[in-house]
């Protein structure tokens, strides 16, 4: 059973030319033997950014870094057997992200499967429901030729939530590939209509049911309306132009965009403002609006869905995500098409309810500049604030789950001209190295990454061939020996100290600047604010860690609260 290289080459070559008349632009491959048909495809056409990565979970999220910040799908691609498992967290991550990659795994041809072959799994479906569509590719034949481009353009479709009016996310595509593996191409199949250079989605549930429209106006002529800006608002000026027509205070997520300066509408301190009981009770909100993903905050949440509030959701595909199930409307729409339509709204004169939001997030910031103002040593809260409000103008921010990412939407304090990142699909600390690397490959800017040690080590494989990528990615690393976030659990008073420690505090006890320069990166350990800041004026790739106290963050993070909740009942 031999079949022709030729035909296999032209196969691998025509879904390449599809996927670059669809506008596709990153190629992520990983070393490997049966996938070497279409790695030569792509490796062919200079029209493809071609990254290469050594370990497999590593290119997994750095396409998926690729993706989320171009919004267009990336190719990834590797040999068979357990190099397939690897890319399945990514996947995974995509998927409830809703981010689109083109996912290809080399596999063996029938008759070396279910026989011992080396090198050989049941590949197929091997990401469950994970994707938005699965296509388990045959052996190449000629006879098959004129559906090879229908094959890519469906996935690529597939990818973007284009068929069946889905969500954006991961394709999996199985080629399987039958020895020889290296071949030239012949003359590529007839090119299929061009596609559309803008891609439009249909949203009938907003365009056409009138009775959510009309219930929409009912809800929003209520005057105390609180506003959620999640990641992803597709138009900031649009919402904040509506917010300050309404007087609508806008709790704002650092991915949002929103959590710009001198803007009245914009709240930022909404953790520790709402860890007040008095104010909390004070400011219960008629009608909820989230425009796109929930905040991180679990202090917030709670209370938004402890509130008698009628929440609305407001999102660009149709994914609800809702765990408290609290949501009494759900539209499929944007911002712009909301703020529109909202525009024949008469404009609230009462803007009492906008100012107490307002003024407390006015003392709140004062509160917590005053409580790390005098700080001995550098701490996770001052860190995160400091860094957020120094980042250069057109810059990334990548910022790690765990306790980075709760520090920044706590603690930053309102700027512009940020973008913010976050793997939070499923909220993981795997793959945060290598998603931000393809965050900064993608944007071609300078990006910060602020991260936690056990991720940085999760993912320390990212850093093989770094320095290389010609790429400025300036790593902020807060190292304090484990597990920090569990500091702040029941866990960390209910249990015995040395089995706390054993099981969640998890010390690593590695050298993680070390660990850094064995990859060429450079280093610098910082111990106080005006040391960090210097550092990361330093260009290019490297490493600048501070060293913290799992104990004392906790504290330092009840001292800011307190003083915001004294700060903010003292009006």
């Amino acid at each position: 059973m031999r079949s022709s290289a030729t035909t296999t080459a032209t196969f691998c070559a025509t879904l390449v030319d599809e996927w670059l008349l669809c506008g596709v632009e990153h190629a992520v491959i990983c070393p490997g033997s049966r996938s070497t048909p279409l790695a030569i495809a792509v490796a062919d056409r200079a029209e493809f950014k071609l990254h290469v990565f050594h370990d497999e979970r590593s290119a997994a999220f750095a396409a998926l870094g690729i993706a989320k910040a171009s919004k267009k799908p990336a190719i990834l691609l590797c040999t068979s057997g357990t190099a397939a498992v690897e890319f399945h967290a990514a996947v995974v991550e995509a998927d409830h992200a809703q981010v689109p990659i083109l996912v290809c795994t080399a596999d063996r041809p029938p008759e070396l499967q279910n026989v011992g072959a080396p090198q050989t799994i049941n590949q197929q479906n091997l990401y469950g429901d994970s994707v938005r569509s699965f296509v388990n590719a045959p052996v190449a034949e000629n006879r098959e030729k004129n559906q090879w481009r229908v094959l890519a353009r469906e996935a690529w479709r597939s990818s973007l939530g284009l068929n069946l009016n889905k969500s954006p996310g991961p394709v999996h595509m199985n080629l399987q590939f039958r020895e020889p593996l290296i071949g030239v191409s012949e003359n590529l199949p007839k090119q299929l209509k061009p596609v559309v250079a803008e891609v439009v989605r249909s949203r009938s549930i907003w365009k056409f049911d009138f009775f959510k429209r009309k219930r929409l106006l009912r809800l929003i002529k209520k005057q105390r309306v609180l506003v959620i800006a999640g990641a992803d608002v597709s138009d900031v000026g649009a919402l904040l132009q509506l917010a300050n027509k309404m007087g609508w205070p806008v709790l704002a997520d650092p991915r949002s965009g929103a959590r710009i300066e001198n803007n009245e509408v914009v709240i930022s301190a909404m953790d520790s403002m709402l860890r007040d009981d008095q104010f909390a009770k004070s400011h219960q909100p008629e009608v909820i609006l989230r425009f796109g993903a929930p905040l991180v905050s679990k202090v917030v949440n709670s209370w938004l869905a402890t509130s008698k509030a009628t929440q609305i959701v407001v999102t660009a595909a149709p994914v609800l995500i809702d765990p408290e199930q609290m949501t009494k409307l759900h539209i499929v729409s944007n911002v712009n098409a909301i703020s529109n339509w909202a525009s024949k709204i008469n404009r609230f004169e009462d803007r009492s309810w906008l100012m107490s939001w307002s003024g407390a997030e006015a003392r709140a910031q004062d509160a917590i500049n005053s409580a790390l103002i005098n700080e001995v040593s550098l701490s996770e809260p001052a860190v995160a604030r400091a860094m957020y409000r120094s980042i250069p103008d057109r810059s990334n921010l990548f910022v790690s789950s765990s306790m980075p990412i709760r520090d920044i939407e706590w603690f930053a304090a309102p700027r512009d001209g940020l973008q913010v990142y976050a793997n939070r699909g499923v909220n993981g600390i795997d793959g945060v190295v290598s998603t931000a690397i393809g965050v900064a490959i993608s944007t071609n800017r300078t990006t910060f990454l602020l991260i936690g040690d056990l991720a940085f080590l999760h993912d320390s494989n990212s850093l093989i061939n770094v320095v290389a990528r010609n790429i400025d990615l300036r790593i902020i690393l807060v190292d304090n020996c484990g597990g920090g976030i569990f500091s702040f659990l029941p866990q960390a008073t209910s249990m015995d100290s040395s089995k706390f420690e054993k099981v969640f505090g998890t010390p690593h006890n590695s050298d993680l600047m070390l660990l850094a320069e064995a990859h060429g990166l450079k280093t610098t350990l910082v111990t106080t604010l005006e040391q960090l800041l210097e550092a990361m004026t330093i260009e290019g790739p490297q490493v600048i860690q501070i060293s913290t106290d799992r104990g004392e963050n906790v504290r330092v993070h009840e001292r800011i609260n307190q003083m915001v909740s004294v700060a903010i009942r003292n009006s």
